[in-house]
């Protein structure tokens, strides 16, 4: 397991494209949300110690923020043959197990995880649906501490997305959120 930082991305920046198929056998696309204020893409796994620790809390900003117009996406973009548990059949699994909320893709080819230069899992988007599309409002952590929800003193995404929803300006100095490196299909070792 190799710890990484999500990168800083431009914000104001356009949402990539794309169109993959859930563990709920439906597919989305950014159009799947048109009728929303705002868009969080999580590019997330089933293994990680980082994603494992937090999925409650996706959970529950999902629903909390679904109300309020927000919708939440996961993308699993790991390659399956170097960790089992980050199959397509294993999403399936977890997405029932998790009782997750939202919808829960793989992106098998990870042309989604380069278009958005994803580096780790948690890696949060949050977009902004606009007249000109969905444009990055923030990326980066959930809060300010992955490891154990009782100490969080801060919590980075809710402040964001509540300043986005009341149209305040978001702080542009945004912390980097950190997880497990993707696995990129050609850094797996052959078996």
């Amino acid at each position: 397991m190799a710890l990484m930082h999500s990168t800083k991305s431009d914000l104001g920046s356009k949402a990539h494209p794309f169109s993959l198929k859930g563990a709920d056998g439906k597919t989305y696309s950014l159009d799947s949300f048109k009728d929303k204020k705002a868009l969080l893409i999580v590019f997330m796994c089933n293994h990680c110690p980082y994603v494992i620790a937090v999925h409650g809390r996706l959970s529950r900003y999902a629903r909390d923020y679904a109300a309020k117009g927000v919708a939440v996406i996961g993308i699993n973009s790991n390659d399956p043959n170097y960790k089992d548990a980050d199959s397509f059949e294993n999403m399936i699994k977890t997405s029932k197990e998790w009782n997750l909320p939202f919808p829960y893709v793989m992106d098998e080819t990870q042309k989604v995880a380069r278009d958005y230069d994803a580096v780790c899992t948690p890696d949060p988007y949050l977009y902004e649906n606009t007249s000109n599309g969905f444009v990055l409002r923030y990326r980066g952590r959930l809060d300010d501490n992955w490891k154990d929800e009782s100490q969080i003193k801060e919590q980075t995404l809710k402040n964001v997305t509540d300043q986005l929803l009341s149209g305040q300006a978001i702080n542009p100095d945004q912390i980097p959120s950190m997880g497990c490196s993707i696995k990129w299909k050609e850094l797996t070792p052959k078996k």
